[in-house]
């Protein structure tokens, strides 16, 4: 058995799980490195990130630079005399960093590679409609994502599964395989697999235009960037109503197949439901926020707001 010295590379919710999984599997982590503090939120207060907060309460050494080749970090990374780096939802690494444990630095991302290889793999899955997804570990290499797979577990997608909630499911599940992962490496039992050259689907990053709703597209293609967006950073469009302009994030939504003479985007309202028009069918909004508002369920909205017989997202 390998005595392992273990650095913690991670940032967001997502990895958090991962370390706190690492570190009740009683694993060697004598370091952990994540962002800086910055400022966030309406009053720039200043914040930690999650991997910060959970290694403060566990009392694990935190690094946090703002340049990862800059020499003092690589002298206190080398201080720290680990022999394996593992990196969840962290920066691109530069080669003096990956290259330093004596076991390799290793990652987990959030897919089936070498598909969505990128920055919003689950984003992507569900934006374009899989069944199926997964979590991989693979050993990081110059390129982004295309490293030799170790691990891999393949996830199901249900049809109506949220972003928020297939992140969730693909972060205790991508925890328990960094820990099979770490438990080979730590007998030397590990074995790899080369990726194939060719990725067929890519994740890149999600921009505010990547999330605007083309209320022209197919029904369920609107259905599927709308929740593949949920709940963050949310699908958006702007709603018409009596010549005023309003931008309006989209969260928990139906859809129903039916044949209809509206024209796309126009808004329906009863007591109970606010839908709208798309090819094919209706998307019903349950959830939603108007610039400057809380987000609330369309029921509270329907009860307060007036949306005159023209309205329509555009």
């Amino acid at each position: 058995m390998r005595d392992l010295r273990i650095v913690f590379m991670g940032t967001p919710d997502f990895a958090v799980a991962t370390l706190e999984a690492l570190i009740k599997a009683k694993f060697n982590v004598v370091g952990v490195v994540t962002a800086p503090d910055k400022p966030a939120g309406r009053g720039q207060k200043i914040q930690q990130s999650p991997v910060k907060k959970y290694a403060l309460n566990n009392n694990l050494l935190i690094l946090q630079p703002s340049n990862l080749k800059s020499e003092e970090f690589i002298a206190n990374l080398k201080n720290l005399n680990a022999n394996l780096h593992i990196i969840v939802a962290f920066r691109m690494l530069p080669k003096e960093v990956w290259k330093l444990p004596e076991y390799g630095t290793f990652n987990l991302h959030a897919s089936l590679l070498p598909n969505y290889r990128g920055a919003a793999p689950i984003n992507w899955a569900i934006i374009n409609g899989e069944s199926k997804t997964g979590v991989t570990t693979f050993f990081i290499d110059e390129k982004i994502d295309t490293g030799n797979i170790i691990l891999q577990k393949e996830v199901s997608i249900e049809d109506d599964e949220t972003l928020g909630e297939l992140h969730d499911k693909l972060m205790e599940i991508g925890s328990k395989l960094v820990v099979k992962t770490v438990q080979q490496i730590e007998k030397g039992t590990i074995t790899t697999i080369e990726q194939a050259e060719i990725e067929e689907k890519s994740a890149p990053k999600i921009y505010n235009e990547t999330c605007k709703i083309n209320w022209n597209d197919t029904l369920t293609n609107t259905y599927n960037l709308i929740r593949g967006l949920n709940p963050y950073p949310a699908a958006w469009t702007t709603l018409i109503n009596n010549g005023e302009k309003i931008k309006v994030k989209i969260y928990n939504v139906k859809k129903e197949s039916a044949q209809h003479q509206y024209k796309t985007g126009t808004v329906i309202t009863s007591k109970n439901d606010l839908k709208i028009a798309v090819t094919n069918g209706y998307i019903f909004i349950e959830s939603l926020q108007l610039a400057g508002k809380k987000r609330m369920d369309s029921k509270s909205l329907l009860n307060g707001f007036q949306f005159q017989e023209n309205a329509f997202m555009q």
